[in-house]
């Protein structure tokens, strides 16, 4: 009887167990997955008319209160980079880490990634499509509130002049 009692409450606590290990945090407070998505549907038209050509992005980067942001690792930015980018990977976002790279939340902030690039060899190897670093980037930067993003929208060869790529 004893064995059986013993046997039940065992089989009862991994139930419980494998329960507990089923079941989801509370991370409202840390994580909101609604949020996001309502945020990165707002972000989608906002988007849509802030891609921008190798010309206008090489134009607006030679104006003032303009800065390129390379989000990708400081490892591939150090292979390579558009001249003139300041780097700050995307892992490292936050708001600290954002004013102090970007200095000023009213500064023209032009971006690119892995997949402007037609090359696919280092530093700029492709990501999936859906999931290229560009869209979690803007998305990022808008729900940090900075507004005056705009986006690369060309696919190019970093091999070409006009893109101005520097390697370290």
């Amino acid at each position: 009887m004893r064995a059986v009692v013993l046997a039940l409450a065992v089989g009862f606590m991994s139930a419980s167990a494998l329960a507990q290990e089923k079941a989801e945090p509370n991370t409202a407070g840390q994580i909101n997955y609604s949020g996001f998505r309502n945020l990165t549907g707002e972000v989608e038209s906002y988007r849509a008319d802030r891609l921008i050509s190798l010309t206008d992005f090489r134009r607006m980067a030679g104006e003032p209160n303009t800065i390129i942001l390379d989000a990708r690792s400081a490892d591939a930015y150090a292979e390579g980079h558009i001249d003139g980018a300041v780097n700050l990977p995307f892992t490292d976002f936050t708001d600290q880490s954002l004013r102090e790279t970007l200095r000023d939340a009213n500064a023209r902030i032009l971006i690119y990634c892995n997949n402007n690039f037609s090359n696919n060899a280092q530093p700029v190897m492709l990501k999936r499509v859906e999931l290229a670093l560009n869209i979690q980037t803007f998305i990022n930067l808008y729900g940090y509130g900075y507004r005056n993003v705009y986006e690369l929208g060309d696919v190019v060869d970093f091999n070409d002049p006009a893109v101005a790529w520097v390697r370290s």
